[in-house]
């Protein structure tokens, strides 16, 4: 058994399979992979990757490798094949790992490649660079950006990759002059862990796609020297091209000229009704009046009215709660319209008044939580889990519902947008919910089989099927997976200690990591008017106001806003429509305790925001 060395353009790879040990040397620095990579078992015992069988440098012309075969799992009769390589014109580095053998379920997660090491001798500090960044930090796509200094321990919800702990598939390390990114090349069945033994360690942790690690599973590593977040934004937005998965607006404004309508508009959102079931976990039981309530379609289109005798001349509406028992309830059948609020006449008349004031009207809807008093329900329509059961929640407004299969949701969104044109009401945009926010589900169906990575092109049809109609699609957060069909999400903030407090305190230093890769491509409106502070995403010092200036996006308004809440809004809304296809292209932190914030955009337009103040220079 030897060490193995292949030298590329301007790094060099060591490696060493029986130790199951690689190293990087860039710039003098030299980044080592010390742990032993290992298989969990779904019986939960832990098999470290034992001496391979098999070992030695292999070329193929574009890349240089280290390739090893592993045998030797006791009683479990897998065979695991890894390889480390080298692009050696462009230095990316490569590990696949591909297991043979298993059978159905008979594997939890792998372990390759192996963590980084930090190293002890690189944590907190204490000290900032020029740049008033910490010397060495972790960078992890954590909703909409966060970055964590070493020395500073934090804890991830569940780690999954298209979920929030990753919105994208990348996370990456800065260790004084030297630094990498990492991408999932094979990003569908993977989670994340954090580890603190000898440094910060980010260990990516492969999981099965229908109960077998059944496809070759790889990992892109990305080395750079005096880099920062926003290098690896920039090298992660040029893969996304690569790969054709870079869809920008104005790419689907070709595909839906509607979408123009959009761009520079506030954000409207409010409801029509609410029933809570008995079956919920928000019911009311000692106060049952509060589980019923709705404002009618013609009362909400009188404040659309005033909104516009206001001044505002654009918005895009958002109105949930608008089907037969309001706000979650009865998907995939929510129809009639709410016959209490003005029923079907009531929802057209309501329409009809918010594109009269030239407002955009979209609603509330939803293929993913199927509801037991659905008229639609059935089992042979839901998600099977691997055991043939079916997945159950009772968390929401409707109560007691499985999850729709992904594969049967196209034809139900074909069906109910077809019922609005029968019923003469013209819905101009829609939000899928939870599409972009909540982890890509498996079925095991024999009748409607589906993967993760199939779920992800199956609710992509939902909303490209929107778009076929011109209507607007838009969806809860951001799943890179998603956004290729989306226009609109519903808020992309950071993640924070208490998400939805109003004391909320920020996990790590927040980054705008997500729209210095995909500004140019979706609109992300932000919560919280000029003065206000903390909410969903945002910390208890912050305002939504003040990161919709600094990111160039769009603001929220509510229903029965003001004169001057108004005026307040459409000017960050106008400073974001003309940001709106311009790509940010850096983000600084001007002050050392990181209130004072600027960002600049591919046309040359610089934001400064002050988040104590709220004071906002733009340089255009």
């Amino acid at each position: 058994m030897a060490d193995y060395i292949i030298k590329g353009k301007n790094l060099t790879l060591c490696g060493n399979p029986e130790a199951c040990a690689y190293s990087v040397v860039i710039g003098g620095a030299v980044w080592n992979m010390s742990e032993r990579p290992y298989v969990l078992f779904s019986d939960d015992t832990v098999a470290p990757f034992p001496a391979p069988t098999e070992e030695g440098i292999f070329k193929t012309g574009v890349t240089e490798g280290i390739s090893a075969v592993y045998t030797n799992f006791g009683e479990h009769k897998i065979t695991v094949k890894t390889k480390a390589e080298l692009e050696v014109l462009t230095d990316d580095l490569y590990f696949t790992l591909e297991v043979t053998g298993d059978e159905k379920c008979e594997i939890k997660k792998v372990s390759f490649p192996a963590p980084f090491d930090f190293g002890e001798a690189f944590g907190d500090k204490g000290e900032l660079s020029d740049a008033n960044l910490p010397l060495c930090y972790t960078v992890l796509s954590r909703m909409q950006g966060c970055l964590v200094p070493a020395g500073t321990k934090i804890g991830l919800s569940d780690g999954k990759v298209f979920e929030r702990d990753g919105y994208m598939p990348i996370f990456g390390q800065v260790r004084e002059n030297t630094g990498y990114l990492a991408i999932y090349d094979t990003p569908f069945d993977v989670t994340y862990e954090l580890r603190y033994e000898n440094g910060e360690k980010v260990a990516p942790l492969w999981v099965t796609s229908l109960g077998y690690i059944s496809y070759p599973r790889r990992m892109l590593y990305r080395f750079m020297e005096n880099c920062d977040y926003n290098d690896f934004a920039l090298s992660y937005r040029n893969y996304v091209k690569a790969k054709g998965n870079f869809v920008s607006l104005k790419e689907k404004v070709i595909k839906n000229p509607n979408v123009q309508k959009l761009f520079g508009c506030p954000v409207i959102h409010t409801g029509i009704a609410t029933h809570i079931s008995p079956d919920s976990d928000y019911y009311h039981k000692d106060e049952p009046e509060k589980n019923d309530n709705y404002t009618s379609f013609y009362e909400r289109a009188e404040q659309i009215k005033a909104l516009s005798e206001k001044g505002l001349k654009k918005a895009y509406t958002h109105f949930d709660g608008w089907g037969k028992h309001g706000y979650d309830n009865l998907h995939t059948d929510p129809f009639p319209p709410h016959e209490a609020a003005g029923g079907a006449e009531g929802m057209k008349h309501l329409a009809e008044t918010v594109t009269g004031v030239g407002f955009i009207f979209g609603i509330h809807d939803q293929y993913r939580d199927f509801y037991y008093d659905s008229p639609d329900f059935s089992f042979d329509k839901a998600v099977m889990n691997a055991d043939g059961g079916h997945p159950f929640c009772s968390i929401w407004y409707g109560g007691k519902h499985s999850f729709l299969c992904s594969k049967n949701a196209p034809d139900y969104v074909r069906r109910n947008y077809n019922r609005f044109c029968e019923l003469g009401i013209n819905i101009e945009a829609a939000y899928l919910d939870v599409f972009s926010v909540v982890e890509l589900d498996e079925c095991f169906s024999p009748e409607h089989p589906a993967t993760r990575q199939q779920c992800a092109r199956n609710r992509r049809e939902c909303l490209d099927i929107l778009t076929a109609r011109g209507i607007i699609p838009s969806s809860e957060e951001i799943l890179d997976c998603i956004l290729p069909s989306q226009v609109l999400c519903h808020h992309a903030p950071y993640f924070t200690d208490w998400l939805g407090g109003p004391a909320s305190n920020p996990v790590g230093w927040q980054i705008p990591l997500l729209n210095l890769v995909y500004h140019d491509c979706v609109v992300i409106p932000w919560i919280g008017p000029k003065g206000s502070r903390g909410g969903w995403g945002i910390t208890g010092k912050d305002s939504g106001y003040a990161h919709a200036w600094l990111n160039g996006n769009p603001l929220y308004l509510k229903i029965d806003a003001d004169k001057e809440t108004i005026d307040e809004t459409v000017k960050v809304c106008e400073s974001a429509e003309k940001l709106t296809y311009a790509a940010m292209v850096r983000h600084e932190y001007l002050s050392p305790d990181g209130r004072i914030q600027r960002t600049t955009f591919s046309n040359g337009t610089k934001i400064t925001v002050n988040f104590d103040t709220e004071e906002v220079s733009v340089e255009e």
